[in-house]
């Protein structure tokens, strides 16, 4: 039995912030943010909108998509740094809210790896045939705990949530290979401050980063027995455009088949990868069959990149 993908959904709060807006509050300017980053703008949810509001509307949509209802589900996974609170999970929020009494249910803290741990670890329990239907969802409310004085940080991130339904799917489709990895010794580059605010060495994250997103997909490639020119579609963490585009060119995608919604969201973190992909399904930029490689990166310092077969 193989686990793939059998839905897809996403949530972006309404109130978006420019890079004009930015300017405002914070010594930038528009066109610095947009040749460092591809930032354009981002999604700020309000204060009554938290983590867990937003994990259940972009998992609504996936169900939807799936065609199941929230009883069906086995397990729910949710990424997330920034959970409403300590406990319970945002997991066991939704749960709730979704009427999915049967399932368990815990969140990951993987940051922007998040999602793509929450998929591996799906697959296992879809594959080793004890549980029908996964929910994974990545959602990050990061506004909370951005410090909108440090013009290095505040300009990059944003919220909202992306869920995917993983099931079992037809031979040939699916997951077909992964990799995760972590190196704990890159905790000082990203990580949380004790004022609850985000600190990163941006230029250690970029090195860090820009070889690590090449080099774990190009790992998904072989390890599925696939070649490059095999890749029709790449959904990168969308943290910054130039790391993406030297992903891009590792692998020798044309620019119209990789995913871009870095210029509209900003940096989600656990979120990325997800609303990129919920996105992409939704515009019909990926097609049954087609080979799509998801590669993230984030603090831990961790990474992680899946190739699949896009089809139930």
């Amino acid at each position: 039995m193989k686990a793939g993908i059998v839905g897809t959904g996403h949530y972006v709060p309404d109130n978006i912030v420019t890079n004009k807006d930015l300017e405002k509050i914070v010594d930038t300017s528009d066109d610095w943010i947009r040749t460092r980053t591809g930032i354009e703008e981002r999604r700020i949810a309000p204060d009554e909108i938290n983590t867990s509001h937003m994990a259940y509307y972009a998992a609504v949509d996936a169900l939807e998509e799936a065609g199941i209802s929230g009883e069906e589900l086995d397990m729910i996974l949710v990424a997330t740094v920034t959970p409403d609170m300590g406990f319970p999970s945002v997991a066991c929020q939704i749960q709730e809210r979704l009427g999915a009494f049967k399932a368990s249910a815990m969140d990951i803290s993987a940051a922007c790896s998040g999602f793509i741990y929450g998929m591996v670890t799906a697959k296992q329990f879809i594959e080793s045939n004890t549980h029908k239907n996964i929910l994974v969802v990545g959602v990050e409310k990061l506004s909370k705990i951005t410090n909108w004085e440090d013009r290095n940080t505040c300009v990059l991130f944003g919220d909202g949530a992306g869920a995917a339904v993983i099931g079992p799917v037809s031979d040939n489709r699916g997951i077909l290979s992964f990799e995760l990895g972590a190196d704990g010794t890159g905790i000082p580059h990203l990580h949380q401050t004790q004022e609850d605010f985000i600190h990163m060495n941006g230029r250690e994250v970029f090195k860090f980063a820009v070889r690590q997103m090449g080099d774990s997909a190009l790992n998904v490639i072989e390890k599925a027995g696939l070649t490059k020119d095999d890749v029709d579609y790449l959904i990168p963490h969308q943290a910054n455009i130039r790391i993406m585009e030297v992903a891009r060119e590792k692998l020798d995608i044309p620019v119209e088949k990789m995913s871009k919604s870095v210029d509209k969201y900003g940096n989600t973190s656990a979120a990325s990868i997800p609303i990129a992909l919920s996105e992409d399904v939704k515009a019909g930029n990926i097609k049954e069959d087609e080979t799509v490689i998801l590669v993230g990166f984030g603090g831990g310092l961790t990474w992680g990149a899946v190739a699949l077969r896009w089809g139930k």
